[in-house]
């Protein structure tokens, strides 16, 4: 009928229903090449790192485009997570499942920042694309993950599990910072459109009216994951989205008093600044003049 959906609750349960064996109850690695699963969609209550190998239609359902390295692709769920390959594959036809529960994590040093790793909370179609160098390297790691699992399990077990799985992710990190670089035009191209959005946003008095929006609000608007939006807008412009909405925020406030159309109490309360006296003290410290200075300096 369809939309069959693969709960699996524990790493056990998911060396079962993947055809191999475990070697530790709370991570394992799978080679993909005979998965096999029925059903539409599977669901990891635990974290799932897959690396995707020769994908058939160019992984463009993993969001690879033609700015993008094309060895191998890496996507990272968070546990509860439900994932669907494409139409025709619920997992990858030929790669790799890191999977490893939360608790292997207990009294480790990942454990306390994991979260750090914002791109566990990217879709799957903001996943990484990797080059043969890079690719290289995950391999390697993956392949002490795997010597590791095969070594009797011991009281060090758990922690050179997780110093490998963080090395790992490590790489990662320098390597989607690689992929913001390579897809600086496209980049340019969403801080374009999310000027556009900010301007109209403020322009229209919901700020006022509403308050600072989340991540969510633009990000939805640009087809983007919140966690995404912000390590974008971060990595371009070194701002969060308050800075950034800040600094639009004053940029209008020039134009308007440039105009000589408004006061600046007038202005300050069109664009959704809490008060006269915070838009007139953030105004100097950012230009080094009051609004009322600046408004008569320049005409």
């Amino acid at each position: 009928m369809g939309n069959k959906l693969l709960d699996l609750k524990t790493v056990c349960e998911c060396n079962r229903c993947l055809g191999t064996k475990t070697l530790h109850p709370q991570a394992t690695l799978i080679n993909l090449g005979k998965n096999g699963l029925a059903e539409d969609s599977v669901k990891f209550e635990f974290y799932a790192i897959l690396l995707i190998e020769d994908c058939a239609d160019g992984c463009s359902s993993c969001g690879r485009r033609f700015y993008d390295f094309a060895n191998a692709t890496m996507v990272f769920l968070s546990p509860g997570e439900v994932f669907r390959m494409s139409n025709d594959n619920t997992l990858p036809d030929k790669g790799w499942l890191l999977a490893f529960h939360p608790d292997l994590l207990f009294r480790t040093t990942l454990k306390s920042h994991i979260r750090d790793y914002t791109f566990f909370s990217y879709r799957k179609e903001e996943a990484l694309h990797l080059s043969q160098r890079e690719t290289a390297t995950i391999s390697c790691c993956l392949e002490h993950i795997e010597a590791e699992l095969h070594h009797p399990i011991d009281t060090h077990t758990s922690t050179i599990l997780s110093r490998h799985i963080e090395l790992m992710l490590d790489y990662c990190a320098r390597y989607y910072e690689r992929q913001f670089i390579t897809r600086e035009n496209k980049n340019k191209a969403i801080l374009e459109q999310l000027a556009t959005l900010a301007t109209r946003y403020i322009s229209s008095g919901k700020l006022r009216d509403e308050g600072m929006p989340v991540a969510e609000h633009f990000a939805h608007q640009l087809n983007l994951s919140a966690a995404y939006f912000n390590d974008l807008l971060k990595f371009e412009t070194g701002l969060n989205l308050r800075e950034y909405l800040q600094l639009k925020q004053l940029e209008m406030a020039k134009q308007l008093l440039l105009k000589g159309e408004a006061t600046p109490a007038e202005v300050a309360t069109r664009l959704g600044f809490p008060s006269v006296q915070y838009f007139s003290f953030l105004f100097k410290k950012m230009t080094g003049v009051g609004p009322g200075e600046y408004r008569w300096a320049r005409n």
